[in-house]
């Protein structure tokens, strides 16, 4: 309860000090009001105190892997000498128009969760629109899932691993660093449209989308998968302050055929909403009811850190909506619905949301648009940016899909569907998910997809057109024996990722699906299914065995063999068919 008060009293001292920093500059001191949970920096405040308040941040949150703690450290543009530790559901966040408007000199940083530089753990962090001068020249990023790292200029180099120790990320975007990104351990990483001085490192399955000066060599020795150019995306939006003290979210423009950064000539181009058009939410305060409230008046909605409990879903019906949350805020359905809808119309985009499953079980948690729609949205598509999920971990949740994609033309960019392995409420009938992600919507583009865990398929890809660029997944550790889990006669498991039969076009790249049985005699025939046809085509594929039960037979319908332990056997498959 102490450390509580503290930070309360953290927040609201900080908020004082940045309206009297407002007066002091001849500008109004209209700072949105944001809760004690989003904790706001300026330039003017001592180094000392900026430093305090991170540190009690961290302190709560450093191994707080299933607490209640959500929290946003926002710098306005200036320049800060501090060290920033980015513990569980920390959200730290740049509010200038270029990440080259906040210096934070000094050190940014995720260290590995666990003992033995161990970051198979490090989840739910976040870093966005800042430069870093790392002390010593480079900066250790050592994560795995759901810790993404966007709109971000490393003057210096980067280590995605800690001393070499186990990772499993992850995930870069519209970012730049001046001198060598070293991957090491890392299992596996994607990074989109960034830009480095040099990559050194590789694993099991490195994909590189729209990047500039993408290393040298090909799948699978080294396991780089390369993409020049990424073929429609928009980046997610974000919080800015412009130099008059008003405050907008950018979102940004939909490029196609792009490769590197966005703000390499000034701003990233798009349009501005003034922050006096969202409905600023705060956890504990409102209902579904008061947030859907506002998004019928036309409102978008930005989701400050806490936990939302929903006793209806969010339902998001007008184009070019913007739902955002700051500090992974996490919606929670605890009535079996849906946490969040969206009519089939242009240009919504949902950013930065934790959606944990209710012990209710919830037919699905996400829905982007209805069932059965046709819509072309190819000119403005649904986004969705950082949009993670989780059944299990923190408590019993159920869930039959977690996110259901509907609607045409969707751009899925970065999530982590995740049925937990560990942690409390955990079990074969304890949190039970049937599947992760369900497209139905034609044409829909997925940049990296992370899906572990579930009870059937990770992935059920029902509608033509897709793409997939990069997909990580696990599957379930704990089936008790085969029989509860095969899928058809003669076939054991459930593939992760199935191209539903009727498909006839479909491409993916860098693909990897990894094993670990904890029951004797359970295998999985194929990790991947899909029918054949000439618009059907798979890139550069891996499986591998993480224990010494079990066997993924092959990597895609009848290719690629068995997976083994002893001795290590990883199949791979360049092309298929």
């Amino acid at each position: 309860m102490r450390m509580r008060t503290g930070l309360l009293a953290a927040g609201l001292w900080l908020g004082m000090a940045t309206a009297g920093f407002a007066a002091e500059a001849g500008m109004a001191p209209q700072w949105p009001q944001m809760g004690p949970n989003v904790l706001i920096f300026t330039p003017q405040m001592k180094a000392a105190d900026v430093q305090a308040a991170i540190d009690r941040v961290y302190r709560e949150q450093e191994h707080s892997e299933f607490g209640g703690g959500r929290y946003a450290l926002v710098f306005l543009p200036g320049t800060y000498r501090v060290d920033v530790p980015v513990g569980f559901y920390t959200e730290v966040v740049g509010l200038g128009a270029t990440p080259d408007a906040v210096q934070i000199v000094g050190n940014v940083h995720a260290d590995a969760s666990l003992p033995h530089n161990n970051a198979t753990c490090t989840f739910w962090r976040s870093l966005e629109g800042l430069a870093v001068t790392p002390a010593g020249g480079t900066m250790q990023w050592a994560v795995s899932q759901a810790a993404p790292f966007r709109r971000m200029h490393v003057e210096g180099s980067m280590v995605l691993h800690q001393q070499h120790g186990w990772a499993s990320g992850g995930w870069m975007a519209d970012a730049l660093v001046d001198g060598n990104v070293d991957s090491g351990s890392q299992q596996q990483w994607i990074a989109r449209n960034s830009e480095w001085g040099s990559w050194t490192g590789s694993n099991w399955n490195m994909v590189f989308v729209g990047d500039r000066n993408a290393p040298a060599g090909e799948w699978p020795k080294p396991p780089y998968t390369k993409i020049a150019a990424t073929p429609v995306v928009r980046e997610k939006p974000f919080l800015m302050v412009d130099a008059k003290g008003a405050w907008s979210v950018r979102v940004p423009a939909l490029r196609r055929e792009s490769a590197g950064i966005t703000w390499r000539g000034g701003e990233t181009p798009g349009r501005s909403i003034p922050l006096e058009r969202f409905y600023i939410a705060q956890a504990g305060k409102d209902t579904a009811a008061t947030m859907n409230a506002a998004l019928e008046r036309g409102m978008h909605l930005l989701l400050t850190p806490g936990m939302y409990e929903l006793e209806q879903p969010l339902r998001v019906t007008r184009a070019g909506t913007v739902v955002m949350g700051l500090g992974f805020a996490t919606l929670k359905p605890v009535r079996g619905t849906a946490a969040l809808t969206t009519a089939d119309v242009d240009g919504i985009d949902i950013a930065g949301v934790l959606v944990d499953a209710g012990e209710t079980r919830s037919p699905v948690l996400m829905e982007v648009g209805e069932a059965g729609s046709t819509r072309s949205h190819a000119a403005n598509p649904i986004c969705l940016h950082d949009v993670f999920f989780r059944v299990g971990g923190a408590g019993a949740g159920s869930a039959g899909a977690n996110l259901v994609v509907n609607s045409r033309d969707t751009i899925i960019d970065h999530t982590w569907i995740w049925r937990a392995d560990h942690g409390k409420g955990v079990g074969w009938t304890v949190n039970p998910s049937d599947n992760g992600l369900v497209v139905n919507g034609e044409n829909v583009t997925a940049y990296g997809l992370f899906v572990e865990h579930h009870e059937q398929f990770q992935v059920l890809w029902k509608g033509n057109g897709g793409r997939t660029y990069f997909y990580q997944s696990e599957i379930p550790y704990d089936p008790p024996d085969q029989a509860s889990y095969t899928s058809a006669p003669g076939t054991h498991g459930w593939a992760s990722y199935k191209v539903a039969d009727g498909v006839t076009t479909h491409e993916a790249w860098g693909m990897g699906v990894y094993s670990v049985f904890l029951k004797p005699h359970v295998t999985l025939t194929r990790a991947m299914e899909t029918p054949k046809g000439p618009g059907i085509r798979f890139h550069d594929m891996i499986t591998v065995a993480l224990g010494n039960l079990g066997a993924i037979e092959n990597v895609i319908d009848d290719a690629g063999g068995a997976t083994s332990m002893e001795p290590r056997v990883t199949p791979q498959v360049t092309e298929f068919p």
